[in-house]
């Protein structure tokens, strides 16, 4: 089996021009991360999994009914702001979709950055800067344990490299984080300086 970022479209090839993050190469680049956590051999991230899936969904529901006037992230946020609707649907869902590769893409930084540091530390660290602030105590409860379950480091790193030597796959992934951390960054700027949401 390939490595996963041979078989997935690449966030570093995700186009940003002057009007923003291409629409289609974002959502095409979000549904491999979603492949990503097939690898982690279990259901424990079925409820992150789940939530970007149906946030994806919505982003490009919105995106095909107005695909001319949305071909970036930003063109579809201010068209469905000028567009007078209320519900801001695709917008809802592109902020909690940033919000879902943000929380990813701060705990795989962490787990390149601390080679000793085990996965669950990775992402109970990512879900406390990330996530925590917007859940009730009860849902961080339940969240902390199901974190405590996800895979160990050594199998995690095996399933997403299939076995390739560090110094083939490491440039490859590291290439993929630094490329989501800027469409993050960028996103949450501008949405939350626009007032579309706050990730």
């Amino acid at each position: 089996m390939a490595p996963l970022f041979e078989t997935i479209k690449s966030f570093s090839d995700v186009q940003i021009t002057s009007d923003g993050v291409d629409t289609t190469n974002f959502l095409e680049a979000s549904d491999g991360l979603v492949t990503m956590f097939d690898l982690f051999g279990s259901k424990i991230f079925g409820f992150v999994q789940s939530d970007i899936r149906s946030n994806i969904s919505g982003v490009r529901t919105y995106f095909e009914a107005h695909r001319d006037s949305s071909q970036s992230l930003e063109e579809l946020v201010k068209l469905e702001a000028a567009s007078g609707d209320q519900r801001k649907h695709g917008t809802a869902c592109l902020v909690r979709l940033i919000r879902g590769l943000a929380l990813t893409q701060h705990a795989l930084k962490r787990m390149q950055d601390h080679p000793n540091d085990e996965l669950h530390l990775c992402f109970k660290s990512a879900y406390d800067v990330v996530l925590s602030h917007h859940h009730a105590w009860v849902v961080r409860r339940v969240v902390y344990v199901a974190i405590r379950a996800v895979p160990h480091r050594r199998d995690f790193y095996h399933r997403i490299s299939s076995g390739e030597p560090a110094e083939k796959f490491n440039p490859e992934f590291d290439k993929w984080l630094q490329a989501l951390a800027g469409i993050v960054q960028r996103m949450k700027s501008f949405l939350e300086d626009g007032g579309y949401g706050r990730i």
